[in-house]
């Protein structure tokens, strides 16, 4: 498990990759929280591509559910961008479609957080 970050003008971008379950879960934790407290802390907006995660468990889902109760709690969002197809099912047959905005690119996904998110993802 390795978690990848990235600012797009005032938005944080979170990238898990690899598997995400009860062995992961830990410390994919560990190392979100800095990023967490950070974003959240200045306001910025967070996304998480999921393009580099390749399974998620129950344990994986409950990690992001912790993260977004987090954010909602002290007034932020968490969108999900860019999900495999065996982790968009798993979103949804965990209803987890219904708690984060989920897009299909991580252009979408910045562009739903911020304009200027967006525009600093094209001059990359």
């Amino acid at each position: 498990m390795t978690l990848k970050a990235q600012a797009y003008a005032g938005t944080v971008v979170l990238a898990p990759g690899g598997r995400l379950d009860h062995e992961s879960c830990d410390a994919f934790r560990a190392d979100l929280q800095p990023h967490l407290d950070r974003a959240l802390a200045g306001r910025q907006g967070i996304v998480f591509d999921l393009s580099g995660l390749e399974y998620i468990s129950s344990g994986g889902l409950r990690c992001f559910m912790l993260a977004s109760n987090e954010a909602r709690a002290k007034g932020g969002r968490i969108i999900v961008a860019s999900p495999r197809p065996v982790v968009a099912e798993i979103f949804q047959i965990s209803r987890f479609n219904l708690i984060f905005d989920v897009h299909p690119t991580l252009r979408d996904a910045l562009a739903a957080v911020s304009p200027d998110a967006a525009a600093a993802f094209d001059t990359r």
